[in-house]
């Protein structure tokens, strides 16, 4: 008996250690294929978000063709008016770099001799040298060069979303056909479509609406570029915890070299309302508990896949955990580590319920009927 239990407890340390090491093999293969993965799971991420309105559009009775070539040109859209603001306004930004560098050093050496007036001695041509305007036309340009890197990839981007919006439609009955349990294995592949789109819906519209409020804020403090600003701001606004941060600071420090630190001051205050309303009164109310992740395990995989993949990942972080855990919860071995990405020891019969309402949910082998 002893040895038995012993053969058990070291059989379930080795399956431990395997899976372990399996994770760590998995997250090297992505981190070294990131050139081709970040297109792909951008792909079909941008097709998770144009599938509803599509099968929405063919559930009118509209032709698959017509519907798909619809959403095709709305995405077409949607990323050449994103692209041309971008364009229009970061020129415009970079025509304008001297003039804010010159403010800046202006600025500077008020504060370094106000320290100064305070025994506080710095070395002011150290600090200048820093923020030559070379530096400046540098960095800008460097940005330029990762936007560009991005644009190159685009087509790419656009023909994969096309290929899995053409294969949308039987994607269900083939797997269907080659599950060995398909009520039971198809209630997760639901129960992931319904949450990812529950929260691509939301995440979305709550972006725009901050992006939005940072515009309009933003031109009534009379801030250059608004609409560059309040489109970071909505892109950001994907990234968990610390994107919205990162979108306050270019306005922020813009608002100091073009007029005051009482407007720098004005626009602080006009991202920390615009966030205390929308992320953590509108957004938590509408998206309530339907992810099932802790906060912790939030922002650990915004670092964990913005380590992996880029600033593509921690776009992706939620959605990625969210794919994980549910492939967690499908193997009984595996269930204790989804359990452990959960929000607490009460979802635990709330993931077990949930199984079995997707399971009641699951979409018929044919999605236009």
């Amino acid at each position: 008996m002893d040895n038995s239990a012993e053969q058990r407890k070291s059989s379930s340390n080795s399956q431990v250690v395997i899976l372990l090491a399996a994770l760590v093999i998995i997250a090297a293969g992505l981190k070294s294929a990131q050139e081709i993965m970040v297109p792909f799971l951008l792909a079909a991420f941008i097709a998770t978000i144009a599938a509803t309105p599509m099968f929405w559009i063919r559930a009118k009775g509209i032709p698959a063709g017509i519907a798909l070539t619809l959403v095709v040109v709305g995405i077409f859209i949607a990323l050449l008016l994103m692209g041309a603001v971008a364009t229009q306004s970061t020129s415009a930004f970079i025509a304008k770099l001297p003039f804010y560098q010159e403010r800046l050093v202006s600025i500077q050496s008020e504060v370094v001799q106000a320290l100064a007036g305070f025994g506080i001695p710095i070395d002011v041509s150290t600090v200048l040298e820093g923020l030559s305007i070379s530096s400046a036309l540098k960095f800008a340009g460097s940005t330029l060069a990762s936007l560009g890197n991005l644009l190159s990839n685009g087509f790419l981007i656009i023909l994969t979303v096309i290929f899995i919006l053409a294969e949308a439609a039987s994607f269900y009955p083939k797997l269907s056909s080659v599950l060995s349990n398909p009520e039971r294995d198809l209630a997760y592949f639901s129960r992931f479509t319904n949450n990812m789109n529950r929260y691509i819906a939301i995440k979305t519209s709550m972006s725009l609406l901050t992006g939005a409020l940072v515009t309009a804020a933003l031109w009534i403090l009379d801030i250059d570029f608004p609409v560059l600003w309040g489109l970071l701001a909505f892109l950001l606004n994907f990234i968990p915890t610390i994107g919205s941060i990162f979108a306050a600071v270019p306005p922020l420090l813009l608002a100091l070299i073009q007029h005051s630190p009482g407007a720098a001051g004005a626009v602080a205050l006009v991202f920390f309302l615009i966030n205390m309303v929308v992320g953590n009164i509108l957004e938590p109310r509408y998206m309530g508990k339907g992810l099932d992740l802790s906060t912790l395990v939030v922002f650990l995989s915004l670092i964990f896949w913005g380590w992996i993949l880029g600033t593509v990942g921690m776009f992706l972080s939620v959605p990625l955990t969210m794919t994980g855990k549910i492939a967690l919860e499908a193997n009984p071995r595996t269930l204790w580590l989804a359990q452990l990405l959960g929000q607490g020891v009460d979802d635990q019969n709330a993931t077990v319920a949930n199984v079995d309402q997707a399971a009641n949910d699951a979409p018929p082998e044919n999605p236009d009927q």
